[in-house]
């Protein structure tokens, strides 16, 4: 039997919870809530209007001063040849999806850190270098971090990426929704700043889902029938309406469930009954271990390590 990410945390999850005293999931679910502001901020992502131009992606890498290419660069059509990922110098890309019943019509769809609601990588961070700020951005503090990538493992998205190319003074590395720019500056994240086709809507997440719905019922011929975002691993930041099915232009499936009822229960355990920092590694090393197998026997597999492992994988 294949064990994935999630089947393998809630292995654990269970088995922490069975055989270490006091320690019951109701306690850990309750633990684990996070208070936000009700003003928590979002952004609305129509790909039924993204165009694919990339703009987005010049504008984060400008912003966070990533790689410093030129925009002609970010122009080029050549990135949608393999679907892409995230990495230490791209905290945004866009893939392209063809339609095969309407070929000259495909969907691009722009990825990023999701910003749950109920950050995993937050619950899994096991020194506070990740945090969920009151308006819903989650930030890094790379004075903080030890490296252990624990984030990297819990996050249900994939997004964290580490600095491997960096041995003296490696981060891990995500989208941090602009933070500073717009809390301090009062400025809009980059990339919807950028945007020509204003495929991308910031506000609070309330509005926006109240915007999105509006567009389903207003036209349910153009749109499936769902906010994704909405609901997935207790709801995230970033918010989607797509015109084909979410599952076919990239998008996981994935239940209400937050992650870190499952994840808090591990760290939780590791402090209060002192489980030996080795043991964790195991764990850690294990998980990799599953996902990696997994990834094999997914179609396709093959075709994104060899997209993964380019370094310019934003060009």
């Amino acid at each position: 039997m294949k064990l994935d990410r999630r089947g393998f945390f809630q292995v654990l999850a269970a088995g922490a919870a069975a055989s270490l005293p006091g320690q019951s999931a109701q306690a850990s679910s309750q633990e684990h809530s996070p208070e936000v502001s009700e003003d928590r901020i979002g952004m609305l992502v129509d790909t039924t209007v993204c165009i694919g131009c990339r703009k987005c992606e010049f504008a984060c890498d400008q912003s966070h001063q990533l790689t410093g290419l030129p925009l002609e660069t970010f122009e080029s059509t050549t990135a949608f040849d393999r679907d892409r990922r995230m990495n230490a110098d791209a905290f945004t890309v866009v893939n392209r999806y063809k339609d095969p019943d309407n070929p000259q019509k495909p969907t691009y769809v722009k990825n990023q850190c999701m910003h749950c609601l109920d950050p995993a990588c937050v619950s899994a961070c096991l020194v506070g270098s990740l945090k969920l700020k009151d308006n819903g951005a989650v930030t890094y503090d790379a004075w903080k971090c030890i490296g252990c990538r624990y984030c990297m493992v819990a996050c249900p998205f994939e997004v964290p990426a580490y600095e491997y190319k960096n041995p003296l003074t490696p981060e891990v590395r995500k989208c941090d929704f602009c933070y500073e720019r717009v809390t301090s500056e009062g400025k809009l994240p980059a990339c919807a700043e950028i945007c020509p086709p204003m495929c991308l809507t910031f506000g609070k997440r309330s509005e926006l889902l109240k915007i999105a719905h509006e567009k389903i019922a207003a036209n349910p011929e153009k749109y499936q029938d769902k906010v994704y975002g909405e609901t997935e691993v207790g709801g995230t930041s970033w918010l989607y309406l797509a015109g084909r099915d979410f599952s076919k232009i990239g998008f996981l499936e994935l239940d209400g469930r937050p992650i870190p009822e499952l994840t808090e229960t591990i760290q939780h355990n590791v402090f209060k009954y002192g489980i030996p920092p080795l043991m964790v590694y195991g764990l850690l090393a294990a998980t990799m271990w599953s996902i990696k197998d997994h990834r094999k026997h997914e179609p396709g597999s093959d075709a994104k390590k060899k997209g993964a492992a380019h370094v310019d994988s934003q060009n």
